[in-house]
């Protein structure tokens, strides 16, 4: 049973809350905030809500840009990272309109809401659960700089093989050898179990952490699987949580695809399974990798539209530094059991039907996790929809290393966009399968691609360091 009004003034009453914080998602996935007194806390306050201006928060409205956000008492939580009590609440974005207010259509949480109704409408199934991986570095000391005088970055991270010369610093972790490294090399040990009991605080199961194969400072934390739009929400806690504890321990969390030169970058893998009246759809005994049709389908249709999917998926120009062969970021456009070369991968430890299931290994968490996991349930539905056999089509399964195929046999393949402005092109050119059912409006889709062309040019304007050690004597 969901929470009532009453619930929340019991909590504000018995934790001695002062303040009451609205997180607000922007087009980007990033938490904007409004925070009121306790005191003004009010049946009227989650009814009439909080009016924000839509248009600073990135979307290209339509109608006049002042919005209502109307609490979710359900994602009421004690926010652990504020001195003065504070109680997080999140919620969903409405226009203002008479009799009643209606959903802002291009607001991320309306949108991640509207393609679980648009998957029960189908019949297909009910609930779609997912499992988001969250890989991400802690840095000791990160700066940078973009001036006219000054372009450049600098990091640092204590453990990193880069110190092992450095005086008064042992316990150094070889480069790419940092794979579940344990004490002392693990020197954030302490860092990441406090994310996990905070994420536990905050009604969020955790599986485990562990160290990442990039030795300068990269980590992983696992959720449980859980329902798609409150993983949605579980997302934007989680990322809150790592930045806010890291800073705590003096440390700085980035997800950034990619951070460290030469060394593996940063994805957030997505498992998925769909289940209708409580029964798994993706199971089949006798299906390839127990996986039932409806599964197949559903994989042909993320693998036909993952070139328009990066861009929602992989929204950064950065992202496209990660998804390069030699690392286990996928490249190739295909599917297979314990295969991490492969753009989609069918985890052989999930033997039982209520977990067997596939991961999508190309997103990374600079995306905005409503539009991520919305955009792939949409594209699945759209395979099963149309019956894409992912095998018919020739993406697989590849059950064997993609990146020792001879380069005659390596053409052959399909890769995955090289660029977020490749990216950007296919999402314009194929993305019927979003808009159907309204799910995501077409404006959205427009004012996304414009906002990141914006992106993409500025960036292509500004010299890199890189090219002063290429060009500069030349």
């Amino acid at each position: 049973m969901g929470k009532t009004v009453e619930n929340i003034l019991e909590m504000i009453r018995e934790n001695d809350i002062k303040m009451v914080d609205f997180k607000i998602v922007d087009i980007n996935g990033q938490y904007r905030h409004v925070t009121i007194p306790a005191q003004n806390f009010s049946e009227e306050t989650m009814k009439n809500g909080i009016g924000f201006d839509a248009s600073n928060y990135g979307y290209a409205v339509v109608e006049k840009s002042d919005m209502v956000f109307i609490p979710d008492p359900d994602t009421a939580v004690i926010d652990s990272f504020c001195e003065i009590p504070t109680l997080s609440i999140t919620g969903n974005a409405m226009i203002i309109d008479y009799p009643e207010n209606r959903p802002l259509d291009q607001y991320p949480r309306n949108i991640v809401l509207a393609a679980e109704k648009y998957m029960r409408d189908t019949g297909i199934a009910d609930t779609m659960l997912i499992l988001p991986e969250f890989e991400f570095h802690l840095f000791d000391n990160i700066g940078w700089s973009v001036q006219a005088n000054e372009i450049g970055v600098s990091i640092d991270v204590d453990q990193a093989y880069w110190n092992s010369a450095s005086e008064g610093k042992g316990n150094i972790v070889p480069h790419q050898k940092a794979y579940h490294i344990a004490k002392p090399y693990d020197r954030s040990y302490e860092c990441r179990s406090e994310m996990c009991l905070e994420m536990a605080k905050a009604g969020i199961k955790i599986n485990y952490h562990h160290p990442e194969v990039g030795a300068a400072g990269q980590f992983e934390i696992e959720p449980m699987l859980g329902e798609m739009s409150k993983m949605a929400d579980a997302t934007m806690m989680i990322k809150y949580i790592i930045k806010n504890t890291a800073a705590k321990y003096g440390k700085t969390a980035t997800f950034m695809p990619k951070p460290v030169y030469g060394e593996a970058g940063n994805g957030m893998h997505v498992h998925m399974l769909l289940l209708k009246d409580g029964e798994p759809v993706f199971s089949d005994d006798d299906g390839y990798s127990h996986l039932s049709k409806t599964a197949h389908y559903f994989i042909g249709g993320l693998l036909k539209h993952i070139s328009s999917l990066c861009a929602l998926t992989n929204p950064s120009t950065n992202s496209f530094k990660r998804l390069v062969p030699g690392f286990e970021a996928p490249v190739t456009v295909g599917y297979a059991t314990s295969n991490r070369s492969a753009v989609i991968r069918i985890p052989a430890y999930a033997k039982t039907p209520a977990l067997r299931r596939f991961e999508l290994r190309n997103p990374d968490a600079t995306c905005n996790p409503y539009f991520c996991y919305a955009a792939i349930l949409m594209a699945g539905l759209d395979g099963i929809k149309n019956q894409i056999d992912p095998h018919e089509n020739g993406w697989g399964p590849y059950d064997f290393n993609l990146y020792n195929l001879p380069e005659e046999e390596k053409a052959k393949l399909k890769g995955l966009p090289t660029s977020l402005e490749a990216a950007l092109d296919a999402l314009e050119a194929d993305h019927d399968y979003l808009t159907a059912g309204g799910v995501f409006p077409e404006h959205l889709i427009k004012n996304f691609v414009a906002r990141k062309r914006k992106e993409c040019a500025e960036l292509a304007k500004i010299p890199h360091p890189a090219e002063f050690d290429r060009y500069f004597n030349l």
